[in-house]
This record gives C-alpha cells, sequence and structure tokens, in this order.
C-alpha cells in the first residue's frame, strides 16, 4: 500500500512563513504538503498543477487576495476543497467566502492549534466545516440569504460597498482603513477583491463604477 497515496494532499498559502512553518509541522505526517505560496496568483497556478485535495487559503496575502483567488480555482480547479485559514472574523468575509467563492470551510486562525486537521479531514469528505465561533452568525446570514431577491443584493457586501464610496471620492487604502477603523493591509484586500469581483483594473475603472451605479454621488 502507497502510504503518500492514503494521505490528505495539502497545499498551504499564506504570506507568513512563520505560520506555514507552524502549519507543516501541525500537519505533517498525517497530509502530504505539496506545496507552499505567499501569494494568491500563485495559488491558482499550484492548485491546477499540483492537484491538492486540499488548499489552505490565507485572505489578506500581497496583491490578489484570498477570495478573488478562491473565485478563480473553483473556475480552474473545481476539485480542489478550499479552507480558508483567516484572522477576519467579519459576517461580510465569511459569508462572501461560503456563497460567493465556493470555500468549503472557514476556520478562524487561532483556532487552527486544535481544530486544524480536523476541519481539513471535513472538507476533504465534502463535508462544509466552520469554526464555532463564527457558525451561528453565518448560519443566520445564510438562512436570510435564502430569501427572494437576497442574492441580487448581495452582489456587494456592505463593507465592499463603503470602500468603493470611498474609492469613488477619491481616497487612498490608508485614507479608506482610517476612515473605516481598519488596518491599511484589511483596505487593500478590499481593494483587490472588488477589481477582481467587478472585473475592473484599475482604480478610474471603480471610480467609474461607484458612479454610474450611485454608490457615490457627483453633485
Amino acid at each position: 500500500m502507497n502510504e503518500s497515496r492514503d494521505r490528505i494532499r495539502v497545499l498551504l498559502a499564506d504570506d507568513h512563513r512563520i505560520l506555514r512553518d507552524a502549519l507543516r509541522a501541525l500537519l505533517e505526517p498525517e497530509c502530504e504538503i505539496v506545496g507552499e505560496t505567499a501569494d494568491g496568483e500563485t495559488a491558482i497556478q499550484m492548485a491546477v498543477h499540483l492537484r491538492p485535495h486540499v488548499l489552505v487559503l490565507d485572505l489578506g496575502m500581497p496583491g490578489m487576495g484570498g477570495l478573488a483567488a478562491a473565485h478563480r480555482i473553483a473556475r480552474a480547479s473545481p476539485a480542489v476543497k478550499v479552507l480558508v485559514l483567516s484572522q477576519y472574523d467579519d459576517e461580510e468575509y465569511v459569508a462572501e467566502a461560503l456563497t460567493e467563492a465556493g470555500v468549503s470551510g472557514y476556520m478562524i486562525k487561532s483556532d487552527a492549534a486544535s481544530d486544524l486537521l480536523a476541519a481539513i479531514r471535513a472538507v476533504h469528505s465534502g463535508r462544509r466545516y466552520l469554526s464555532q465561533s463564527i457558525a451561528p452568525i453565518v448560519l443566520a446570514r445564510l438562512r436570510r440569504q435564502d430569501l427572494p431577491g437576497a442574492r441580487e443584493a448581495m452582489v456587494l457586501t456592505r463593507r465592499e460597498r463603503e470602500v468603493l464610496r470611498l474609492i469613488g471620492e477619491g481616497a487612498t487604502a490608508k485614507e479608506i482603513a482610517k476612515r473605516l477603523g481598519i488596518s491599511p493591509k484589511t483596505a487593500q484586500v478590499h481593494r483587490e477583491n472588488l477589481k477582481h469581483k467587478l472585473d475592473l483594473r484599475s482604480t478610474a475603472a471603480m471610480v467609474r463604477y461607484a458612479i454610474k451605479h450611485k454608490i457615490v454621488r457627483v453633485d
């Protein structure tokens, strides 16, 4: 019997090398770590070429954000199960990951030491996984989205509309972060996710979109 064939093949995508090393130590030898990367673009390429069973994906990587990468992986390599491992416990992030990006699970990083292996086993077997701390609010959100017309209203999340409005007003990522009380890195993640979600290639295009859809007013 081939032992490596029986193990779950895992790809790690997180921009913190120390965390990836910790995850590798946590998962081996039960899982086979087939690769590591620190950005979303490379995660997509490696998912296609390495064909892992499970991709453990951070949301806040540089360049293409994790949600945008998950969207692309769902189309390019649908057999790969995506488990988000993130510090973000915001309802908007979690709901979008599960309903729009098609991920199989969402785990808060603080839960990884005790629950990551169980989460990987769950999504690999075809089940959905949620950290216990976020499960109640996410399930409530998903039930609300089953109401008629709710899906159309969720094209952009509330936070994304706030960010897009500020972009339309000419705010930089640092200014957006200050006005919304979030970190500059989180503001940049929102910007990148908006670009990929709306298929917009530049800030100017985002401003035009915000004006056209009356997200920002122009007197």
